[in-house]
């Protein structure tokens, strides 16, 4: 396949051009500067004082961001590279040098003695009252200037230096596989294979591969949840889960919620993959690694242009401008394609609202899944641009809400495309590839939540070794998918691969997902009940992510996703393509 890869220039034409090394010399002038200006806080003049603050920062945050996202995403399609290795260690400790400083001003900004009068007072202020009052209740979470400092500091060397271990590890593992050598996202790329064998034999290839890299594995997650657990137990939240929610801007209720809706819908989802397993020839369940494979006739492979004609012909029914960003994003080389060595393995798209552009790191192999994966990549940059207009420091979505377009987009992709099925194969093609979708952000999902809740909890008083971590696993998958899956095939080393579980910032990044297939399901309904009416309402909705709680974007639908009943007409509409899928396979 045609190797495409993104274009960085509109950050920086390389570490040795003049734009990149000024603003590195910049980002140390203006940390400097704002620890100054940290030392120097008073409250002789509060509102004078609060805004300098605010404008500091926004300045900062654009430019830490432009420099951490280009050395950023030159690392993930290369993580060997020792030039881009040292530029991010170089960078990092730079800008933790701004943590006491930033300590600093939260602690003034919770300190004001009448917050709420200095927002009404200033428009300046006032765009940034979302942001105040986050930090204004959330103080009591922080530490002393001198703590926050220490704390910030030490994840170079300690939690975050974990990560990019398994980031290594993961990008540079070698997988034997029928006598050749190839990659971790080329062999997992192989479980959407046409031929049942190359299937098996993958699955097999890369579970043995795992043996060389789970004992550094287990080090790595084991030193980052137990970081997490103490800082926890230092700041006084009453576990991970309790600082997650609070860091996504959702009640505990709405996650009982849409968890409780799932639970009643785990059986409909195990019938599912009983049908397919029989469909497929087997009698105990689906095997682990025929879980992606394709049913149906039309087993289309697409070309990087062919997959933008899709998308572009899909997504001209809903929004023009979204098209148009997708015209760009292949047009202006947006889009890293094709897996290769070194190269992070997966998805992802980085949005840069400050060029109102977004980055897409993808591992495109020409499925008709590789194709959903850039719509819904495509929908974080649409995300992306909605935010594009706001202050930097009210750029920050949270977890669930950050699913929300892209798992619009894949509705969007998949409906468009069985409506236009011209035969019944074509139907069931569409149909099963869109439930093997929704069954790994659904019952996967609930899977990887009852694993990382576990190795939480005992790795207070243990460290969990591969075999503990891959029983936890074992478990976790049993108790999700149920008699869904063949016990003999299940994938014990889900801990290895999965990126999610190693950021000691971002825990529990897996019930987001189950949030976003969901909660998207529920405003596609909306927009199939309005019309073209609800297109401005959704941009709204999107550009209101980064300054409101989850609950409050969601009554901007009209919607209480604290009641499971709005959960359980999401999933209801899921039961219907079950039963469309038990029709379609007679």
């Amino acid at each position: 396949m045609e190797d495409r890869r993104w274009n960085l220039d509109a950050l920086y034409t390389g570490y040795e051009s003049d734009a990149y090394k000024k603003d590195v010399q910049r980002l140390s002038a203006t940390v400097a500067e704002l620890s100054a200006f940290a030392d120097a806080l008073s409250h002789e003049n509060e509102a004078a004082t609060l805004k300098k603050i605010l404008e500091s920062l926004n300045g900062y945050f654009e430019l830490a961001r432009k420099l951490e996202s280009y050395v950023g995403l030159r690392a993930s399609v290369d993580i060997t590279d020792p030039v881009t290795k040292a530029e991010m260690t170089r960078n990092d400790k730079i800008m933790t040098g701004l943590a006491k400083a930033s300590a600093k001003f939260d602690h003034y900004i919770a300190s004001v003695a009448d917050l709420e009068a200095l927002i009404s007072g200033d428009p300046y202020i006032a765009e940034h009252a979302f942001f105040l009052r986050e930090i204004k209740e959330n103080s009591r979470y922080k530490k002393s200037d001198e703590v926050e400092e220490v704390i910030s500091r030490l994840g170079l060397t300690g939690s975050n230096a974990w990560g990019e271990l398994q980031a290594h590890l993961t990008s540079t593992l070698e997988v034997s596989y029928r006598g050749e050598t190839i990659t971790l996202s080329q062999v997992r790329n192989l479980a959407y294979s046409n031929d049942p064998e190359v299937r098996k034999d993958a699955y097999e290839a890369e579970l043995k591969a795992y043996d060389k890299i789970k004992d550094s594995s287990a080090f790595s997650l084991n030193s980052i949840k137990g970081c997490v657990n103490d800082l926890c137990e230092l700041r006084g939240y009453e576990s991970p889960l309790q600082m997650t929610l609070l860091q996504s801007r959702m009640q505990k209720e709405t996650l009982d919620a849409m968890f409780g809706a799932i639970r009643k819908y785990l059986p409909r989802f195990r019938a599912y993959m009983r049908r397919k397993a029989e469909v497929l020839g087997h009698k105990n369940g689906l095997p682990w690694y025929d879980m992606f494979a394709l049913l149906g006739t039309s087993k289309q492979e697409y070309t990087v242009e062919e997959s933008r004609a899709l998308l572009v012909e899909q997504f001209s029914t809903f929004s023009r401008d979204l098209t148009a960003m997708i015209e760009r994003a292949y047009d202006e080389a947006w889009i890293d394609f094709t897996p290769r060595k070194g190269k992070a393995g997966g998805a992802f798209c980085a949005n840069l609202p400050f060029l109102d552009q977004s980055r897409i790191l993808t591992n495109f192999d020409g499925s008709l899944s590789d194709c959903v994966t850039l719509a819904h990549e495509l929908g974080h940059a649409y995300h992306g641009q909605q935010i594009a207009g706001h202050k930097p420091l009210n750029t920050d979505y949270t977890m669930p809400v950050a699913e929300t377009a892209s798992t619009f987009n894949e509705t969007v992709i998949m409906q468009a495309a069985m409506r236009a099925a011209s035969s019944k194969e074509e139907r069931l093609m569409l149909v099963e590839s869109a439930l093997s979708d929704l069954n790994q952000v659904v019952v996967d999902i609930y899977s990887r939540y009852l694993f990382e809740s576990e190795v939480f909890e005992r790795r207070n008083s243990a460290f969990l070794f591969p075999k503990d971590l891959e029983d936890i696993m074992l478990r976790a998958q049993k108790q999700a998918y149920g008699d869904g899956l063949d016990p003999e095939y299940l994938h014990p080393c889900m801990w290895v691969c999965k990126g999610h579980y190693y950021g000691a910032g971002l825990n529990f990044y897996n019930f987001p997902y189950a949030f976003g297939a969901l909660f998207a399901r529920g405003l596609y309904a909306r927009y199939l009940s309005e019309g073209e009416a609800f297109v401005p309402k959704y941009r709204e909705l999107l550009k209101a992510t980064t300054v409101s709680t989850v609950e409050e974007v969601a009554k901007m639908a009209g919607i209480d996703i604290t009641k499971e009943s709005f959960w359980e007409q999401s999933l209801e509409v899921v039961s219907g393509m079950i039963d469309e899928f038990f029709e379609l396979t007679k």
